[in-house]
């Protein structure tokens, strides 16, 4: 017999951690970081576009991400981020970097963006430093 108690959907384990952001939070503030590695300042539009979703709904994550203090949207559709989006947002391109590195190496490819992509939200810090690890292991 299986102990049930353990067990949650993927919103319940989200809820049981507290996390503030959302996994669509989390690539809509990991897309501005990169964004912001080539610009001052982000545009709405040019977000909806390099992440293909309407607008409104780029502009509705804008607000979400400005109400956790992550951003500060301003006025003609421009994004800045806040120290606190900073220190998330570099560790959001950080787990990306080390998800990329070890699956393409564990691969045998030279890109796994789709897998990455889909995995990086239900891995934890402890994990993707222990990946960390291993690739720089398995790169030797």
């Amino acid at each position: 017999m299986v102990d049930a108690k353990g067990f949650y959907t993927i919103k319940g384990y989200q809820i049981q951690e507290g996390a503030e952001l959302t996994p669509a939070m989390e690539d809509y503030l990991e897309m501005i970081c990169r964004l912001m590695e080539t610009h001052t300042v982000v545009r709405l539009g040019e977000l909806a576009e390099v992440l293909h979703v309407k607008p409104s709904s780029a502009s509705k994550m804008i607000r979400l991400l400005s109400e956790t203090g992550s951003i500060n949207a301003e006025k003609y559709g421009y994004i800045l981020l806040t120290e606190k989006g900073r220190l998330a947002g570099d560790y959001l391109l950080y787990r990306h970097d080390v998800l990329q590195r070890f699956l393409c190496l564990l691969n045998n490819t030279d890109n796994e963006l789709e897998q990455v992509e889909k995995i990086e939200h239900f891995l934890d810090a402890r994990t993707i430093e222990n990946l960390a690890k291993l690739t720089a292991l398995m790169k030797k």
